[in-house]
Order: structure tokens, then sequence, then C-alpha cells
């Protein structure tokens, strides 16, 4: 059973984001709040294997909550949940320590997703925001500690799928490995690019051609 904290400040967003899950037969919402600060009580509390992190809330905002909650309870994942695709807010959320971001028009078809997601130790990000954390690389803003030509061409090729989306017991199947082997090269990938996010790897890969999310 994956348990779920749900931080926003909407009463009604609240409540429907409960229904909805609520509604999985693996997920249980164990609280609710409106608060950034109690938000991060309730996380060192209640110990939620996902908060889902409304961006904007008033006094501590879903940021700061964020990085605060990713120190102080490491082990839970976090979903940022917003109106708005703000590179800013975007980028924020993920050095912040979020493994999601899912814009609010889509919390309905897509929540559910992105919550099993990152329970699966992979990153989502709904489409809108997707060409967001692409751009930081394409533009050149984030600069890796090294480049794609140290990495051999089965870790270029495990890059690539881990920023396709793939997950490793996907990369494992289709390259004949097993799924302990793919997460020993990824931390391999992540040694020397030093990168150790991987919605930085993600970026890293398309910045250096490794793939195009067309996928």
């Amino acid at each position: 059973m994956i348990s779920v904290l749900i931080a926003d400040d909407h009463v009604m967003m609240r409540q429907g984001l409960r229904v909805l899950l609520e509604k999985h037969p693996s997920m249980q919402v164990v609280g609710e709040t409106a608060d950034g600060a109690e938000a991060i009580q309730m996380a060192k509390e209640l110990k939620p294997d996902v908060v889902v992190m409304d961006v904007n809330m008033p006094d501590v905002n879903g940021i700061e909550a964020t990085k605060k909650i990713s120190k102080a309870a490491p082990d839970a994942k976090i979903v940022g949940l917003s109106m708005s695709p703000n590179k800013r807010l975007v980028t924020e959320m993920l050095k912040a320590g979020a493994s999601g971001y899912v814009l609010k028009e889509y919390a309905v078809s897509e929540l559910v997703t992105a919550i099993e997601t990152i329970m699966d130790g992979e990153i989502y990000l709904c489409a809108k925001t997707t060409s967001v954390v692409v751009d930081d690389f394409v533009t050149g803003s984030v600069k890796p500690s090294t480049d794609s030509t140290d990495l051999n061409e089965r870790q270029k090729d495990i890059l690539k799928r881990l920023a396709e989306g793939q997950s490793s017991k996907q990369i494992a199947f289709e390259m004949s490995l097993s799924v302990k082997t793919v997460d020993a090269i990824r931390r391999k990938i992540s040694k020397k690019l030093g990168i150790d996010s991987l919605a930085q790897l993600v970026k890293y890969a398309v910045r250096e051609g490794l793939s195009s999310l067309d996928k």
C-alpha cells in the first residue's frame, strides 16, 4: 500500500485528490494539509511514501517545503502540483528534491501514474513540463562535469533508455540483463558524469544528443 500525504491550500482540490487516490486499491491517503510548514511536520511524523505538494502555497511554499522534507524525511517521494508549467517553478522543484511534476489540469488523468512511476524509482513529468526541463541543457545553463564520450556504448544505451522513460525492469528485459545489473550500470553512469538525480541524467542525455524525448 502506497501512503500519500496531500499538501494543497485549496480545500476542493485536496478533497478531489483524496477521492481520486483512495479509489485506487494500492493507495491510501494518510493525511492532508493546507500549509507548507505543517506538511513538513506531518511528513516527519507520518513518514508517507509520497507527498503530493502544491507548489504555490502561502507562508512556506511548496519549493521550500520540498527542500526541508527531502532532508527531514528522505525516503518520501515528492510530486509537485501546480497550475503553471513555469520554467522556474519546474526546475526549482526538481532541484529541491521532487521526483515528479504534474499540472493540476492533468491531475485526474495523470497523478496516479505519476505516483506509481516515482515509486518505481523513475521521474515523472507531464508533457507540458518536459520541454522546460530539457531547455536548461539545450541552452547550456547546466554543464555536466564530463561528456558522453566517457561512457561506453552499453552505458550510453541505458542512459538513452532512461531518458526516454523506460524503467530498470523494461531496460533489463529488452537488453537481456538483470535489474541489478541495470541499476549497477546506472550508478556507474551517475558516478562518471557527477550527476546524482534522474532528472539531471535526462537533461544531460538530451543535451548530448543521446535522446530527443520524442518517444
